[in-house]
């Protein structure tokens, strides 16, 4: 087939594009086409889970974006690797640079293939280098002139259809996006602010028919899509410790393991010796000694962090004061953190207290270099009342009728309820409402998934081992630091390393307390010393439930769970192990999907008789009472009744 789209706008083009890749993807594919381009507006923000859509589909996915901007427009795409580095770097500086200049930043196209039908641009561009620059040629978009100035500047033409459409009824709700982008009403919004209605993916016969006169339009897109089609394989892209080279992070790492270790046990014995080993073996193969050490440098500029997740299990990250429970002590599952099969890093969380955290972003943009590290991206959307509200504006419906219809849905409705809500409710019985409505809570349904803008992720950090801006395009955020346009779950499939730092209040909550007594009575509470379970009054407030404050074991359901699993006056028949883990299974256990078997945890507990399943779960179920309690032993239970390993698992 002659015909390739190349100019194509998902919902991840901000308030102007609708559709998810996916749905595009199998829109080209009953087509019949093989290859499809995605373009979105000044940005990349759906690439990764565009690449996986276009492969599940069974298309060749073209890497591409449509740049605007006060000075032009200009569709680009990445021809291989370096194109697309360079591609993520001019994304970058549309949204950074405040003297961008589209035709300066396309004067260097090595890699990329442009085209557009700007006069202005093209003519700048085509006195510098005319090679892999087209003109743009599209059905309703004045082809005509299109043509004729490809003829005056010696361009070859590429046909495209523009498509942001592929239903009638999705030009009103792109009408919408554009208004609200426009922070105006659909009666005031111009035309020339919006897609046609026939911008949609069209059937190549269709093109052709249209344009007869210029069949080679539609073999360039041929020609350049081949030209672009890449093995789009993400490499995994690790922190590295500045100064260190690769080659010298497994030595460094098993050296400061160890002496975490001596610090910790005071000796390394025979068990800790073996764990140790296994452990930095296993993180040395994988290529993520490098890793622990950007983590465990984080981690040394607080004194009061918490560690948490699975990396709990890992005795590394114990002796690197990463986490603060033993391991070994708590007979914590190492695999479930990491095991031969798993390919991606570990995931290690930390929190720091609340007031300190922006303090250690800025430690890591300044020892990392503010080229390689960026925030990670929460894409935001349209949500609920928000949307409804949005829409309603649009619509020119008055404030006071928006907010007597917002006021009463609760923001638990999705879009889909709000008008059957809206007519069955008791809040809204006897309320004239404007004959509008209906439309718009049909639109509200359906933007719920729709780009609007940013946000920073609260404490997701990427850093790079080379220029990050050639990796993934960034962008400025509201609040300051630099944002990369994809949100966690593209950014890992795309081999980018998140390193979650959080705030938490209980830890500053924590340090202000031991500051105070140490003023007050001149006692200095050592952390390495300091053993709250030891303390009788500690464990009889946590027996009788009187946790709040407490962070994770503060809810009512779990201050209830610990009154009856324990009660008043069990403080001196519990030892501070057995009481600390039975904590984690309190706290692990109080979901709603959990509820039917609390009550059985509770009378085993308690001393109701009980019996494993199968005599195999013994070694995994026998701390829970026989009740599957954590993630983890579910992995267990697979590795001791079906004999799978810990990837398996």
């Amino acid at each position: 087939m002659p015909f390739v789209h190349l100019h194509v706008h998902s919902r991840f083009s901000p308030q102007w594009g609708l559709h998810d890749p996916e749905r595009l993807c199998a829109a080209v594919r009953e087509l019949g086409m093989d290859s499809l381009a995605l373009t979105d507006r000044n940005g990349l923000y759906g690439i990764p889970h565009f690449i996986a859509c276009a492969r599940t589909a069974g298309l060749k996915p073209v890497i591409g974006c449509e740049l605007v901007h006060a000075t032009g427009r200009a569709l680009v795409w990445a021809r291989g690797r370096s194109g697309y580095a360079r591609l993520c770097q001019l994304v970058s500086a549309r949204h950074e640079q405040a003297d961008f200049d589209l035709a300066r930043a396309l004067a260097d196209r090595n890699g990329l293939i442009v085209a557009s039908d700007v006069p202005a641009l093209l003519e700048r561009l085509a006195v510098l280098d005319r090679r892999d620059l087209y003109v743009e040629v599209s059905p309703g978009h004045r082809p005509e002139a299109a043509l004729q100035l490809a003829r005056r500047l010696r361009l070859p033409p590429l046909a495209s259809c523009r498509a942001v459409l592929l239903e009638p009824e999705d030009h009103l709700l792109h009408r919408v996006l554009r208004a609200i982008a426009a922070n105006t009403t659909l009666d005031r919004l111009s035309a020339e602010a919006c897609a046609r209605p026939d911008d949609s993916l069209w059937p190549p016969a269709r093109l052709a028919a249209r344009l007869p006169h210029c069949p080679e339009a539609l073999a360039n897109s041929r020609q350049i899509a081949e030209t672009c089609a890449v093995d789009w394989e993400f490499e995994l892209q690790l922190p590295a410790p500045p100064g260190l080279a690769p080659e010298q992070a497994p030595a460094e790492l098993k050296r400061r393991a160890r002496a975490g270790a001596l610090r910790r046990y005071g000796r390394i014995d025979v068990r800790i010796e073996a764990r140790l080993q296994r452990e930095l073996e296993l993180i040395g193969q994988r290529g993520f000694a490098g890793y622990f050490l950007v983590v465990e440098e984080i981690a040394r500029q607080s004194s009061r962090i918490c560690g948490r997740g699975s990396a709990a299990a890992s005795l590394v990250a114990y002796c690197l004061g990463i986490t603060h429970v033993d391991p070994l002590r708590h007979n914590l599952f190492f695999e479930r953190f990491l095991n031969e099969g798993r390919i991606d890093p570990p995931d290690i969380d930390i929190d720091f207290p609340w007031d300190e955290r922006d303090a250690i972003l800025d430690f890591v943009f300044a020892r990392h270099g503010r080229d390689r590290t960026a925030m990670v991206a929460n894409q935001i959307g349209f949500m609920g009342r928000g949307a409804l509200r949005e829409v309603a504006k649009v619509f020119g419906i008055p404030a006071a009728e928006i907010r007597t219809v917002t006021r009463r849905i609760s923001g638990y409705w999705r879009g889909a309820q709000l008008l059957d809500a809206v007519r069955e409710h008791p809040l809204f019985r006897g309320e004239k409402l404007a004959h509008e409505w209906p439309t718009i809570f049909a639109i509200a349904a359906r933007m719920r998934h729709q780009l609007r803008h940013l946000g920073l992720h609260c404490g997701g950090v990427v850093i790079t081992p080379g220029p990050i801006r050639s990796t993934v395009p960034v962008q400025v955020s509201a609040k300051g630091p630099a944002v990369i346009q994809w949100e966690k779950d593209q950014a890992e499939s795309a081999g980018l390393v998140k390193i979650d730092l959080l705030g938490n209040r209980s830890l500053a909550v924590i340090r202000d307390a031991c500051r105070a007594v140490e003023k007050n009575t001149g006692r200095h509470i050592d952390d390495a010393d300091w053993q709250p379970l030891e303390d009788r009054a500690t464990r009889a407030l946590l027996c009788r439930g009187a946790t709040m404050g407490c962070f994770y074991i503060e809810s009512p359901a779990t201050r209830l769970l610990l009154r009856r699993m324990f009660g008043p006056g069990r403080e001196d028949d519990i030892h501070p192990d057995d009481l600390f883990e039975h904590l984690v299974m309190a706290s692990s256990i109080i979901r709603p999907a959990a509820n039917a078997y609390i009550n059985e945890f509770i009378a085993r507990m308690r001393g109701k008789p009980w019996r494993c399943l199968h005599p195999d779960l013994e070694p995994v179920l026998n701390e829970t009472y026989g009740i599957a309690v954590y993630q983890e032993q579910i992995t267990r239970m697979a590795m001791a009744m079906a004999g799978f390993d810990a990837f398996e698992g």
